[in-house]
């Protein structure tokens, strides 16, 4: 069985007919949407998936920034600029 990464679960079926309720009884948790009874999806509240869009920015910047710090720099006057 594969691993689920949240607490709650449903079918796709289930989720279908009445996806209102499913996010209410979620109660701001991560809901596993199973196919043939396996993740086929995660249903998030958008808060957390912003925050987690957010993080992923911010390793990616992190990742460039480390990328980068070998490279030699260019030293610039502000009057240059």
């Amino acid at each position: 069985m594969e691993r689920l990464y949240a607490r709650a679960s449903v079918s796709i079926s289930e989720l279908k007919k009445n996806p209102s309720r499913i996010i209410h009884e979620a109660e701001g948790t991560p809901v596993a949407i199973l196919n043939h009874n396996k993740p086929s999806a995660y249903l998030i509240p958008a808060e957390t998936f912003e925050a987690l869009m957010e993080k992923i920015e911010d390793y990616e910047l992190a990742r460039l920034v480390k990328e980068r710090e070998s490279e030699s720099s260019v030293r610039v006057k502000l009057d240059e600029l």
